[in-house]
């Protein structure tokens, strides 16, 4: 008489729900994660084509040179003293439009810091100048 071998089964780990718990995880995480939106700069662009004239007493030139040092109107200002710069400025005329302009090597962080200044100071309404404009 022969004798049968057992075969000792294999644990195995039962795989058929496996998509559906990955699934899940998926769905979860994605309803629960909070997406930040970063504000970066607030800027509000004109419309293609669109050119506004401005008198002359309602500019304020301001300019950044390749190294970070600021001209406002053609003075030497601290970066420290724009915001009280523009403060004084604003006060002897509220309608006054600052115009920065930066060198073309200028780090980026010049200018933003600039802008972070004005804001800081009260200035509402602030352009950027194109490259052709002369500077002071």
């Amino acid at each position: 008489m022969e004798l049968r071998k057992h075969e000792q089964k294999q644990a195995e780990i039962p795989t058929a729900s496996m998509a559906d718990i990955a699934f899940l995880l998926i769905v979860f995480f994605l309803v629960s994660t909070i997406f930040s939106t970063e504000m970066g700069l607030q800027i509000i662009l004109p419309e293609h084509g669109e050119e506004v004239k401005v008198r002359k007493s309602n500019l304020a030139r301001v300019y950044v040179n390749e190294i970070g040092d600021v001209k406002i109107d053609g003075e030497p200002t601290k970066v420290d003293m724009i915001a009280n710069k523009a403060k004084d400025m604003l006060a002897e005329n509220d309608s006054l439009i600052f115009s920065i302009k930066t060198h073309p090597n200028a780090s980026y962080k010049f200018m933003v810091r600039v802008f972070d200044k004005l804001k800081k100071g009260g200035a509402e309404r602030i352009s950027f100048a194109p490259k052709g404009l002369p500077t002071k």
